[in-house]
């Protein structure tokens, strides 16, 4: 293990760093750490996202075009309109 003096080769042990040098460390790793979750965050939305798009490509293409189940599903204009 180097000592604190050892200015050749590895690094100095933790306990021999300057403790701004230490702190920025800390914080550098925390950021990287916490950019690393959000990559992993993104990556799995958008798998999600590529699977439903490629189960959509296994329906037929007349389920694409059918008409809703529910007929009365969809807001549907009065056609009583009274004329002035």
């Amino acid at each position: 293990m180097p000592r604190a003096t050892d200015t050749a080769g590895a690094s100095a042990p933790y306990y021999a760093q300057e403790p701004r040098g230490a702190l920025r460390y800390f914080v550098l790793g925390e950021m990287m750490r916490g950019a690393g979750y959000a990559a992993l965050f993104i990556a799995c939305v958008l798998a999600l996202l590529y699977a439903v798009w490629g189960l959509g490509l296994l329906l037929p293409a007349d389920s694409k075009n059918a008409p809703p189940p529910m007929p009365y599903s969809a807001v549907m204009v009065p056609a009583d309109i009274a004329q002035v």
